[in-house]
Formats: C-alpha cells, sequence, structure tokens
C-alpha cells in the first residue's frame, strides 16, 4: 500500500559579505524580513504603513544587536583581562 506525501520547505535565501561579518542594521534588516512580509498587491495605504512599521522594527532590533554585541565584547573584555591577558584585553575593549 502506497500512500503519496508532498512536503514543501519553502524558498531558501543566502546572504554573504565580502571580508567582514555582517553589520548590526544588517542582521535586523534580515530578522524584519523574517518577521514581517509585506505583500506587493497590498493597498498601498496598507503597504506604507506597514512598510513604515517594518523600518522602525529594524531600528529597534538594530538597537539592541548593539547593545548585544557591546555586552559580549565585556564579557570576553573580563575573560582575558583574568587569564592575565591585560594588553590583549584592551584591544578587545576598543573594538
Amino acid at each position: 500500500m502506497n500512500m503519496p506525501f508532498e512536503m514543501s520547505v519553502g524558498s531558501v535565501e543566502v546572504k554573504t559579505t565580502n571580508n567582514r561579518g555582517f553589520t548590526p542594521e544588517e542582521v535586523a534588516k534580515l530578522c524584519a524580513d523574517r518577521l514581517m512580509l509585506v505583500a506587493d498587491d497590498a493597498p498601498p495605504a496598507i503597504k506604507d504603513q506597514a512598510l513604515a512599521y517594518k523600518e522602525q522594527m529594524q531600528a529597534v532590533i538594530a538597537v539592541y544587536m548593539k547593545q548585544a554585541i557591546q555586552s559580549d565584547r565585556t564579557t570576553v573584555y573580563n575573560a582575558i583581562k583574568d587569564a592575565g591577558h591585560e594588553k590583549l584585553a584592551e584591544y578587545i575593549r576598543k573594538m
């Protein structure tokens, strides 16, 4: 007995950078794009409002990402300093 089975994984996108990592703003855009989709055929007033909200969402996400990055650097700085590598820790702090 055979039963047909269908499965869809959706679309896959790949984003890359050249000789650097992603900025908080770039990651915030990727996050907002994943969280919110605005239909191309939405009524203009609704589409404009949705896009404006999406831009605000990106800005908020970027702010919190920058805070998370700074917090992580503080953790790394303290761990390296506690390990006796004060000069290396200072380089991390200045990043």
